[in-house]
């Protein structure tokens, strides 16, 4: 497994003799070929600005900073290298640098380590769902651009229908471009403010420490527009799913009143599909009335089921940690299909004290399903900002986590993506 160093003119190169290495928690790791996967399609190279790469040097068996090109005859800086794995992989180990001098924080993204291997790129994460709802290579993109045209003929009113022609074609959004596609999980962002200030928010940053992914929606669709939308995917689809609280958006269980409208009118047309939201689970009382109105599922998004971190990451505004496990209590109680959004980074999620707290977590709640998804941050600016520091030794690994985590809990789903009425009831068979 070869060490991959990028030029200034972001040209990749191996490096002979030296091991590509992992990092968790800042902490450089020693890799086997075993903790590698053949670079899923769909997955991105990065090169990292101002990261200087670590590899093992395997005849001096030790780890080594790479600050220049080390087979060049001239003193040529060079970087490291990271991947963005495709959706439905989770990233193991994070790419191996050290930062130069006032590095600018990275986009929000996930650093996978990778490296070369039989000249083909291999990178280090766990397949957690075959699903190929998100597989660019299932997305035809002249399909997506025609079928905007046909719809927004269709339905010339809507304000939603042009938005998510913007996610899918101008922002890539593969759930807007599988709305147009009429396959799986439709989006219904209904949000633009939110009650929470996530550092790795990717549609909101306000102090500009970072560019947003994709920006937030602008305008409040009415529950006839969010009704439109939904009815012509769940008609149009075998076995859909439409979602509340998109990346494009805030917290949708602030414009809970007018979910409420959308979602009865959705109920009055068909009981066909699961409608699904997306959210913080701050307001359980608000949630509850969705359950009533006919919601069928929530995915509760969180980076850690220990208060404090929790709040360092997510910051909330007008709601508390006890407010998340109150909601989850009442959906519960309604019998509704709960997953958590598990925003997982290597060094922290698989940590001994987060997978103590993770393991009571899951025996004092019914949780359906853990969506073990990559949280898209800096690596070093994470551990920064949540003052938390983890040894090597308290590590398990997030392979080994996912692993005993569904060996405890086997009737508990596995996965990255919103499931249907079918995968849930192929699996509670």
């Amino acid at each position: 497994m070869q060490l991959l160093v990028a030029d200034k003119n972001k040209k990749i190169y191996p490096v002979k003799d030296i091991e590509a290495t992992g990092m968790k928690a800042g902490t450089f790791i020693r890799m086997r070929t075993k903790d590698f996967i053949k670079m899923p399609e769909g997955s991105e190279l990065f090169v990292l600005p101002e990261r200087y790469p670590v590899g093992y040097d395997v005849k001096n068996k030790c780890f080594s900073i790479f600050e220049y090109i080390p087979f060049s005859s001239k003193k040529e800086e060079c970087f490291a290298v990271a991947a963005f794995v495709s959706p439905g992989f989770t990233v193991t180990h994070n790419a191996s640098y050290v930062e130069g001098n006032k590095p600018e924080m990275l986009p929000l993204f996930s650093y996978a380590a990778v490296a070369l291997y039989k000249n083909e790129f291999y990178v280090a994460a766990v397949n957690v769902d075959r699903e190929l709802r998100q597989d660019l290579r299932c997305m035809n993109i002249s399909k997506v651009q025609s079928n905007v045209v046909k719809l927004i003929k269709k339905f010339p009113k809507n304000r939603l229908i042009v938005h998510l022609k913007g996610c899918a074609l101008v922002y890539g959004c593969p759930a807007a471009k599988n709305f147009f596609l009429q396959r799986y999980e439709a989006p219904l962002p209904s949000s633009p403010v939110c009650n929470a200030q996530c550092i790795g928010c990717i549609s909101y940053q306000p102090h500009g420490k970072c560019s947003i992914t994709q920006p937030r929606i602008k305008f409040i669709p009415t529950p006839e527009e969010i009704a439109e939308v939904a009815l012509y995917h769940i008609k149009n689809v075998k076995d859909p799913v439409v979602s509340f609280g998109q990346g494009c958006e805030g917290e949708p269980l602030l414009m809970h009143k007018t979910i409420e409208k959308a979602i009865t009118i959705i109920r009055k047309n068909t009981q066909k599909g699961i409608i699904n939201l997306n959210t913080n689970a701050s307001l359980p009382n608000e949630l509850e009335k969705l359950f009533s109105a006919g919601l069928d599922s929530i995915r509760v998004s969180m980076n850690s089921v220990r208060e404090e971190y929790y709040n360092l990451y997510y910051k909330p505004k007008s709601y508390f940690f006890s407010d998340v496990l109150d909601s989850i209590k009442i959906a519960n109680k309604k019998n509704r299909f709960v997953s958590i959004n598990y925003l997982t980074i290597p060094g922290f999620t698989d940590s001994k004290k987060e997978i103590r707290s993770f393991q009571n977590f899951l025996n004092l709640y019914k949780i359906n399903m853990v969506q073990w998804r990559n949280l898209n941050f800096d690596p070093y600016c994470y551990f920064k900002n949540l003052k938390v520091s983890v040894k090597k030794d308290d590590m398990l690994g997030i392979k080994e986590l996912i692993r005993s985590t569904h060996k405890n809990f086997p009737k508990m789903l596995k996965g990255y993506f919103n499931p249907s009425k079918l995968r849930i009831k192929r699996h509670t068979r």
